[in-house]
Protein backbone atom coordinates (compact mmCIF):
# COMPACT_ATOMS: atom_id res chain seq x y z
CA UNK A 1 0.00 0.00 0.00
CA UNK A 2 2.92 2.31 0.48
CA UNK A 3 3.86 2.25 -3.26
CA UNK A 4 0.66 4.03 -4.47
CA UNK A 5 0.97 6.59 -1.68
CA UNK A 6 4.56 7.26 -2.69
CA UNK A 7 3.49 7.62 -6.38
CA UNK A 8 0.84 10.17 -5.36
CA UNK A 9 3.37 12.12 -3.31
CA UNK A 10 5.81 12.06 -6.21
CA UNK A 11 3.15 13.35 -8.64
CA UNK A 12 2.14 16.08 -6.21
CA UNK A 13 5.78 17.12 -5.80
CA UNK A 14 6.28 17.30 -9.61
CA UNK A 15 3.10 19.38 -9.97
CA UNK A 16 4.25 21.80 -7.25
CA UNK A 17 7.62 22.15 -8.97
CA UNK A 18 5.92 22.88 -12.32
CA UNK A 19 3.39 25.33 -10.85
CA UNK A 20 5.64 28.45 -11.01
CA UNK A 21 6.36 27.74 -14.69
CA UNK A 22 2.64 27.35 -15.46
CA UNK A 23 1.82 30.60 -13.62
CA UNK A 24 4.61 32.46 -15.46
CA UNK A 25 3.41 31.19 -18.86
CA UNK A 26 -0.16 32.24 -18.07
CA UNK A 27 0.93 35.74 -17.00
CA UNK A 28 3.14 36.11 -20.09
CA UNK A 29 0.19 35.19 -22.32
CA UNK A 30 -2.07 37.68 -20.56
CA UNK A 31 0.49 40.50 -20.94
CA UNK A 32 1.09 39.61 -24.60
CA UNK A 33 -2.59 39.78 -25.49
CA UNK A 34 -3.20 42.86 -23.33
CA UNK A 35 -0.57 44.81 -25.26
CA UNK A 36 -1.96 43.77 -28.63
CA UNK A 37 0.33 42.12 -31.10
CA UNK A 38 3.53 43.16 -29.34
CA UNK A 39 4.07 46.16 -31.62
CA UNK A 40 5.70 48.80 -29.37
CA UNK A 41 4.37 51.64 -31.54
CA UNK A 42 0.88 50.67 -30.32
CA UNK A 43 1.66 51.19 -26.65
CA UNK A 44 -0.95 53.69 -25.47
CA UNK A 45 0.10 56.94 -23.86
CA UNK A 46 -1.57 58.21 -20.72
CA UNK A 47 -0.74 61.74 -21.91
CA UNK A 48 -3.05 61.71 -24.95
CA UNK A 49 -5.66 64.42 -24.36
CA UNK A 50 -3.55 66.10 -21.67
CA UNK A 51 -1.48 69.31 -21.93
CA UNK A 52 2.08 68.95 -23.15
CA UNK A 53 4.57 69.01 -20.23
CA UNK A 54 5.43 72.52 -19.14
CA UNK A 55 9.14 71.85 -18.74
CA UNK A 56 11.36 74.48 -20.40
CA UNK A 57 14.57 73.15 -21.92
CA UNK A 58 17.73 75.10 -22.78
CA UNK A 59 18.83 75.47 -26.40
CA UNK A 60 21.54 73.36 -27.97
CA UNK A 61 24.62 75.59 -27.67
CA UNK A 62 26.05 76.76 -30.97
CA UNK A 63 23.09 75.62 -33.08
CA UNK A 64 22.00 78.26 -35.60
CA UNK A 65 19.93 78.63 -38.75
CA UNK A 66 20.46 81.48 -41.21
CA UNK A 67 22.73 83.21 -38.69
CA UNK A 68 20.17 83.16 -35.87
CA UNK A 69 20.45 80.92 -32.81
CA UNK A 70 17.82 78.16 -32.67
CA UNK A 71 15.88 78.59 -29.44
CA UNK A 72 15.38 76.04 -26.69
CA UNK A 73 11.98 74.71 -25.71
CA UNK A 74 9.61 77.17 -24.08
CA UNK A 75 6.28 75.39 -23.47
CA UNK A 76 4.33 78.47 -24.64
CA UNK A 77 5.33 77.64 -28.23
CA UNK A 78 2.62 74.96 -28.32
CA UNK A 79 -0.27 77.44 -28.06
CA UNK A 80 -1.88 78.28 -31.39
CA UNK A 81 0.25 75.95 -33.56
CA UNK A 82 0.25 72.28 -34.41
CA UNK A 83 3.63 70.89 -33.37
CA UNK A 84 5.50 67.71 -34.12
CA UNK A 85 7.80 66.94 -31.16
CA UNK A 86 10.56 64.42 -31.83
CA UNK A 87 12.74 62.99 -29.04
CA UNK A 88 16.10 62.01 -30.53
CA UNK A 89 19.80 61.46 -29.81
CA UNK A 90 22.97 61.28 -31.89
CA UNK A 91 23.74 57.79 -30.52
CA UNK A 92 20.31 56.49 -31.64
CA UNK A 93 20.63 54.47 -34.87
CA UNK A 94 16.90 54.63 -35.80
CA UNK A 95 17.11 58.43 -35.36
CA UNK A 96 19.53 58.50 -38.30
CA UNK A 97 17.11 56.50 -40.43
CA UNK A 98 14.17 58.80 -39.67
CA UNK A 99 16.13 62.06 -40.21
CA UNK A 100 15.29 62.45 -43.95
CA UNK A 101 11.61 61.87 -43.22
CA UNK A 102 11.61 64.51 -40.48
CA UNK A 103 13.30 66.91 -42.91
CA UNK A 104 10.47 66.20 -45.35
CA UNK A 105 7.87 66.91 -42.64
CA UNK A 106 9.76 70.08 -41.70
CA UNK A 107 8.94 71.55 -45.11
CA UNK A 108 5.25 71.62 -44.17
CA UNK A 109 4.69 75.24 -43.13
CA UNK A 110 1.43 74.35 -41.37
CA UNK A 111 3.30 72.84 -38.42
CA UNK A 112 6.40 73.44 -36.36
CA UNK A 113 8.97 70.75 -35.64
CA UNK A 114 10.37 70.69 -32.12
CA UNK A 115 13.33 68.51 -31.20
CA UNK A 116 14.13 67.24 -27.73
CA UNK A 117 17.74 66.08 -27.63
CA UNK A 118 17.90 63.21 -25.11
CA UNK A 119 20.94 62.51 -22.91
CA UNK A 120 23.46 63.60 -25.53
CA UNK A 121 26.66 65.62 -25.66
CA UNK A 122 26.41 69.05 -27.27
CA UNK A 123 29.15 68.31 -29.81
CA UNK A 124 27.63 65.00 -30.89
CA UNK A 125 24.14 66.49 -31.19
CA UNK A 126 25.40 69.40 -33.34
CA UNK A 127 27.45 67.01 -35.48
CA UNK A 128 24.37 64.79 -35.96
CA UNK A 129 22.22 67.72 -37.14
CA UNK A 130 25.04 68.94 -39.38
CA UNK A 131 25.36 65.53 -41.00
CA UNK A 132 21.69 64.51 -41.30
CA UNK A 133 20.08 67.95 -41.51
CA UNK A 134 18.19 69.99 -38.95
CA UNK A 135 14.42 69.94 -39.53
CA UNK A 136 13.72 71.57 -36.13
CA UNK A 137 12.78 75.21 -35.52
CA UNK A 138 13.25 74.61 -31.79
CA UNK A 139 15.71 72.25 -30.08
CA UNK A 140 15.59 71.71 -26.33
CA UNK A 141 18.32 69.82 -24.52
CA UNK A 142 17.18 67.16 -22.05
CA UNK A 143 20.61 66.37 -20.62
CA UNK A 144 19.45 64.33 -17.63
CA UNK A 145 16.32 62.75 -19.19
CA UNK A 146 13.90 64.33 -16.70
CA UNK A 147 11.78 66.10 -19.35
CA UNK A 148 11.52 62.89 -21.37
CA UNK A 149 10.11 61.14 -18.32
CA UNK A 150 7.45 63.87 -18.11
CA UNK A 151 6.64 63.28 -21.78
CA UNK A 152 6.26 59.55 -21.04
CA UNK A 153 9.11 58.52 -23.32
CA UNK A 154 9.89 54.78 -23.38
CA UNK A 155 13.02 55.20 -25.50
CA UNK A 156 14.30 57.21 -28.44
CA UNK A 157 13.07 57.97 -30.98
CA UNK A 158 9.51 58.92 -30.13
CA UNK A 159 7.31 61.48 -31.82
CA UNK A 160 4.34 63.41 -30.48
CA UNK A 161 1.75 65.59 -32.15
CA UNK A 162 0.63 68.54 -30.04
CA UNK A 163 -2.56 70.33 -31.11
CA UNK A 164 -3.15 74.08 -31.22
CA UNK A 165 -4.50 74.05 -27.68
CA UNK A 166 -1.21 72.65 -26.39
CA UNK A 167 -2.66 69.18 -25.88
CA UNK A 168 -0.92 65.95 -26.90
CA UNK A 169 -3.12 64.31 -29.53
CA UNK A 170 -0.92 61.47 -30.79
CA UNK A 171 2.23 59.52 -29.87
CA UNK A 172 4.39 57.36 -32.13
CA UNK A 173 6.75 55.00 -30.31
CA UNK A 174 9.76 54.15 -32.43
CA UNK A 175 11.10 55.76 -35.57
CA UNK A 176 9.21 57.55 -38.29
CA UNK A 177 9.40 55.16 -41.28
CA UNK A 178 8.35 55.31 -44.93
CA UNK A 179 5.40 53.09 -43.97
CA UNK A 180 4.06 54.93 -40.93
CA UNK A 181 4.69 58.46 -42.22
CA UNK A 182 2.07 57.98 -44.93
CA UNK A 183 -0.32 55.53 -43.27
CA UNK A 184 -0.43 57.02 -39.78
CA UNK A 185 1.57 60.17 -39.09
CA UNK A 186 0.30 62.39 -41.93
CA UNK A 187 -3.30 61.39 -41.16
CA UNK A 188 -2.83 62.31 -37.48
CA UNK A 189 -1.20 65.62 -38.45
CA UNK A 190 -4.12 66.41 -40.78
CA UNK A 191 -6.59 65.58 -37.98
CA UNK A 192 -4.78 67.95 -35.62
CA UNK A 193 -4.70 70.70 -38.25
CA UNK A 194 -8.43 70.35 -38.96
CA UNK A 195 -9.34 70.22 -35.26
CA UNK A 196 -8.03 73.68 -34.57
CA UNK A 197 -9.22 75.48 -37.70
Amino acid sequence: MSAPASDDASRRQRWLMALPLVVFAALAAIFWFALGDGDPSRIPSALIGHPAPQTPLPPLDGLASNGAAIPGLDPTVFKGKVSLVNVWASWCVPCRDEAPLLTELGRDSRLQLVGINYKDSTENARRFLGRYGNPFRIVGVDANGRASIEWGVYGVPETFIVGREGTIVYKLVGPVTPDNINTVLRAEIDKALKAGS
